[in-house]
């Protein structure tokens, strides 16, 4: 699998969940971003709510958009 370039993976929690698989996340760097679940999330119906730690990839273009790619238990 090739590596991704220009995109930042980082740590977050959830703060509210929002329609359509969207959520607001508040970084570990204090930041507030809009992400949405992934692709594999969505298939395999793992359940995000307020309060989940989650790791988020952001463009280096983007920073206020991402993509939830994995849920910590």
């Amino acid at each position: 699998m090739k590596k991704k370039e220009g995109i930042l993976k980082i740590k977050g929690k959830v703060l509210e969940v929002l329609p359509n698989y969207k959520f607001r996340i508040k970084t570990f760097e204090n930041k507030i971003i809009t992400a949405y679940a992934s692709g594999k999330i969505k298939k395999n119906h793992i359940r995000i709510l307020n309060g989940d730690t989650v790791i988020v990839e952001i463009s280096i273009h983007d920073k206020k958009n991402g993509r939830i790619i994995y849920r910590y238990i």
